[in-house]
C-alpha cells in the first residue's frame, strides 16, 4: 500500500531554492579546492624573486670580486616558499617546480638575455663583476643578494 504524501507548492519552491543554494555552494567550493593554479613560473611574485636569487647567484659565480649574501638569498627563499603555500601551493608543488630540468633551462635561457642586454659577455667574467656593481649601486632586487669582496 503506497501512500502519497502532498506538499504544498510553497514548500516545493522552499525546497527548490534550498537546494539550488546548496548545489551553488557545493559548486563554489568545488571549484575552489579543484581550481586549477597557473604555474609558479606565471606568478610573478613568485617567478621573479626567485629569478633574482638565481641571477645573483650566477653573477656571484662568475665574478671572483662579488660575492653572494647568502642569508639574505635563503631568506628571500623561505619567504617565496611561504608566499607560494598562502597561495595554495603545497612544498611538493614547489620542490618540483625548482627540480624541474625544464624550468632551470627556461630560467638560465631568461637569465643569459637579462645578461647579455646589460652588456655581460657570458665568456668575460670581468663584465659580470661590472653589472653585479651596477646591480648593487641601484639596489635592484639582484645587487641586493650581492656584496663586494
Amino acid at each position: 500500500m503506497s501512500e502519497s504524501i502532498a506538499i504544498s507548492p510553497v514548500r516545493t519552491a522552499v525546497m527548490a531554492t534550498s537546494l539550488a543554494a546548496l548545489a551553488a555552494l557545493l559548486l563554489a567550493f568545488g571549484a575552489g579546492a579543484g581550481e586549477a593554479r597557473p604555474s609558479l613560473r606565471d606568478v610573478q611574485e613568485i617567478e621573479d624573486p626567485l629569478f633574482a636569487v638565481a641571477v645573483a647567484s650566477e653573477v656571484a659565480d662568475q665574478c671572483d670580486r662579488l660575492a653572494p649574501r647568502t642569508l639574505k638569498g635563503l631568506n628571500q627563499l623561505y619567504q617565496i616558499r611561504a608566499r607560494a603555500n598562502a597561495l595554495g601551493y603545497s612544498d611538493a608543488e614547489i620542490k618540483s617546480y625548482i627540480k624541474s630540468d625544464q624550468e632551470k633551462s627556461r630560467m638560465r635561457a631568461k637569465g643569459e638575455r637579462l645578461l647579455r642586454q646589460a652588456g655581460v659577455k657570458l665568456d668575460q667574467p670581468e663584465t659580470f663583476c661590472a653589472y653585479g656593481l651596477a646591480e648593487i649601486k641601484k639596489n635592484s632586487a639582484i645587487g641586493v643578494l650581492l656584496r663586494a669582496k
